[in-house]
């Protein structure tokens, strides 16, 4: 190694210094003679590759290669790779099981523990690689935590599968289960569609959470520009993880780090390119959370008033006809996000990991081709405003979440049908006794009252199936997830287990939804409904002990990002 790349390395080592250098840190270097450093790799700053690999699902069971890219870019750059894992769990598997309540606290374990390596180990920087829902944020809160140079790498969509001709994806095996309940599939059908409807590795297809997710670290500028939408299974993507790599060798020479660029600005990009594409109200939760580790100061109301400006304009699923396969053969992300800046809709000037502008980046992109569907025209969008919708009145007055895709009645008004979990509701929806013109109520399902605030994927998709995707409503203290469409209210703020006013709606209240007004009104009087708050009584912790049990003990609410570190701005 000569003089001039000493120097340079030296100048990136700011906290493996303190860990290999010098005699008393002999032990330490013998430890990291044992696995595969060399004497000169010493001198080398030393970075991280934080994989969220498994075989727990299909989303992120390519992701040891693509770390392996990630490696052989640092080291090429003339760095020093350490790989290492963290957790990951499949929302797809555990969805509307018990289980399900992991999902959520798994984002705070996955910010936890890179945050623990990195720092135990005096990494001088960082790629984070995810794959399903939770592990893309949780990547992004330990970068902004550590605040170490650092770049995000998705692991990529999946292909759609192919049933019968027709293109199918996960979400259409769960509304599936509703069309066999109605008798609309045979049990022979379902069977076959789950056997092809995931093909293979990446996430899963639509403008659900994990495309919605890698699309907002993109425009963060956490991520190479246009990688979001490039395919698990494609030599772009290989390139995205090489890349990768050699990128952050620059930014730890150049010392750029995450709360350069995740300003206040950057979370409004990621607002805006969020609802172009239509994308998973997850995102409100996420982007809460991550602008919380990065001491930026984010509001569920910001939400709304940029979703007043910016259309809807990606025909994607699951309200759509379209996936990522196809975002990406037109072209891409970058496309999009040209036309957004093109209409002033985003900030160009924000700095990202290339340490170029935002607008800088773009220039290398072409439009979309003239003749492509997928992305509609400025001038004729899906939807003229946003479709994620901050709701507030009697029966949320923290907020409530609403995703509206355009295709719905813009209020509804019907009697309650409430349940106290998930399974209640979801039984209740196959059986037929949920009817049309009801509001279904699923209570206890919030960050704290779960724990864990799981997703309602399986209820929205059965309500779907079952063909009452227009004639009722669903309105929860939990979530939903990416894939849930229909005319559904979640995050309602107080939960009910903290004692907010949707933990004493009765069967057979009238309630509104008026997405114009953005109100969700309880049709009783203010003496009554005071009445009933005061003889509400906490029902007893469903956890006692363990990491659910933690996680209840120091979740904020939803309407704060669901995030277990509360010290700081929120």
């Amino acid at each position: 190694m000569s003089n001039s790349e000493i120097s340079q390395g030296l100048r990136g080592k700011r906290y493996s210094r303190v860990v290999v250098e010098g005699p008393e840190r002999a032990p330490n270097r013998a430890m990291l003679h044992a696995v595969g450093f060399r004497q000169q790799d010493f001198q080398k700053p030393i970075l991280g590759v934080a994989s969220t690999w498994s075989m727990v699902t299909p989303c992120n069971m390519h992701l040891d290669l693509l770390a392996r890219e990630v490696a052989r870019g640092i080291e090429e750059a003339g760095s020093k790779a350490i790989l290492f894992n963290t957790i990951a769990v499949s929302d797809g598997i555990s969805m509307g099981t018990e289980g399900m309540r992991y999902s959520l606290v798994s984002r705070e374990v996955i910010a936890d523990s890179i945050e623990t390596v990195v720092g135990c180990q005096g990494m001088d920087g960082l790629v984070g690689i995810g794959g399903c829902d939770k592990t893309i944020p949780g990547c992004l809160i330990a970068m902004a935590r550590l605040n170490r140079p650092s770049v995000f790498l998705y692991g990529g969509s999946i292909v759609p599968g192919n049933w019968r001709g027709a293109p199918v994806d996960i979400v259409s095996v769960f509304e599936a289960v509703g069309a066999y309940a109605r008798g609309a599939v045979t049990e022979k059908e379902l069977a076959e569609l789950e056997a092809c409807a995931i093909p293979g590795p990446g996430s899963c297809g639509g403008m659900y959470t994990a495309n919605t997710m890698a699309c907002a670290a993109e425009a963060l500028g956490m991520s190479l520009p246009n990688s979001a939408s490039n395919l698990a299974i494609s030599e772009a993507k290989k390139t995205d993880a090489f890349e990768s790599g050699r990128l952050l060798v620059r930014l730890v020479e150049r010392e750029l780090r995450p709360r350069d660029i995740l300003t206040r600005k950057a979370f409004e990009n990621a607002i805006t390119v969020v609802t172009a594409l239509g994308g998973s109200t997850n995102a409100v939760l996420h982007l809460l959370a991550i602008a919380h580790a990065a001491g930026v100061r984010l509001r569920i109301d910001d939400f709304q008033r940029i979703g007043r400006r910016v259309p809807v304009l990606a025909d994607l699923k699951p309200s759509g006809r379209f996936v990522m396969a196809d975002l990406s053969r037109v072209g891409g992300i970058a496309p999009l996000m040209r036309e957004l800046l093109r209409r002033d809709r985003l900030h160009g000037d924000c700095l990202t990991i290339t340490g170029k502008t935002l607008a800088e980046n773009l220039e290398a992109f072409p439009d979309y081709p003239t003749d492509q569907e997928v992305v509609r025209p400025w001038e004729s969008p899906l939807k003229r405003r946003g479709h994620i919708l901050v709701l507030r009145g009697n029966l949320a007055p923290g907020g409530a979440i609403a995703k509206l895709s355009g295709q719905e009645p813009k209020s509804f008004t019907g009697r309650a049908r409430v349940f106290d979990c998930e399974e209640e509701a979801l039984a209740k929806i196959l059986d037929g006794t949920v009817s049309k013109g009801e509001v279904i109520v699923i209570r206890y399902e919030g960050p704290k009252g779960g724990p864990g605030m799981r997703e309602m994927l399986a209820p929205t998709a059965a309500v779907m199936g079952r063909g009452l995707g227009r004639d009722v409503a669903l309105v929860t203290d939990g979530r939903f997830s990416g894939g849930s469409h229909g005319f559904v209210v979640g995050h309602v703020c107080p939960e009910a287990y903290e004692g907010g006013p949707i933990a004493v709606v009765q069967n057979g209240d009238l309630i509104t939804v008026d997405a114009d007004k953005r109100e969700i009104t309880l049709h009783v009087t203010p003496r009554e409904l005071a009445g009933r708050l005061r003889r509400w009584r906490r029902p007893p912790p469903r956890f006692t002990q363990g990491v659910l049990a933690k996680f209840a003990a120091l979740v904020s609410p939803a309407s704060l990002g669901a995030v277990t570190d509360r010290k700081g701005v929120g």
